[in-house]
């Protein structure tokens, strides 16, 4: 897995708001190194105002980001994926369509931040917790040694840094 560029696949159900995150966070602290894209199983056609607002807040560049169904990922010339991440527990529950290269899989479930209640400030509150967890997830991804882990060892690490 040395020297080259992977492709990473974040899924979530309705790919709006936590793997809509993690693919801006990803393609801006892992740019050259990884590129990465989100789908959902069943997505909401819509960017969750919430991430948009709160990414943008941050200083990501939002007009690519879109919300796509994982079926686009499963046709012939769409990337190979090396990894893919479910972000959501429905996602990580649901029969996944059949990737292409065998990637390496894990879940990094975490609350949906689009259902913390009505009130703007416990919204806004939990887009920042999603994002600090995705980060701080994604950081410890980028840290590990690919090319000196074996797959058992690097499947093993991205289990452990689901449950930080």
């Amino acid at each position: 897995m040395a020297g080259q560029s992977y492709n990473v696949l974040f899924l979530c159900t309705g790919n709006s708001a936590r793997s809509i995150i993690a693919e801006a966070i990803l393609n801006r602290i892992g740019k050259g190194a990884f590129r990465a894209y989100s789908a959902g199983s069943q997505p909401k056609g819509q960017v969750n105002p919430g991430a948009r607002a709160l990414l943008e807040s941050l200083g990501y560049e939002t007009a690519g980001l879109r919300s796509k169904s994982w079926d686009e990922f499963a046709k012939a010339g769409a990337p190979k994926f090396d990894f893919v991440f479910t972000v959501c527990d429905n996602a990580a529950a649901e029969a996944c369509p059949v990737w292409p290269g065998q990637p390496m899989t894990a879940h990094w479930g975490i609350p949906d931040p689009g259902n913390a209640g009505e009130d703007r400030v416990t919204l806004e509150q939990a887009f920042r917790d999603a994002f600090v967890t995705l980060d701080r997830r994604i950081g410890l991804f980028l840290g590990l040694s690919l090319a000196g882990l074996d797959k058992l060892a690097i499947k093993h690490e991205l289990d452990r840094i689901g449950h930080q």
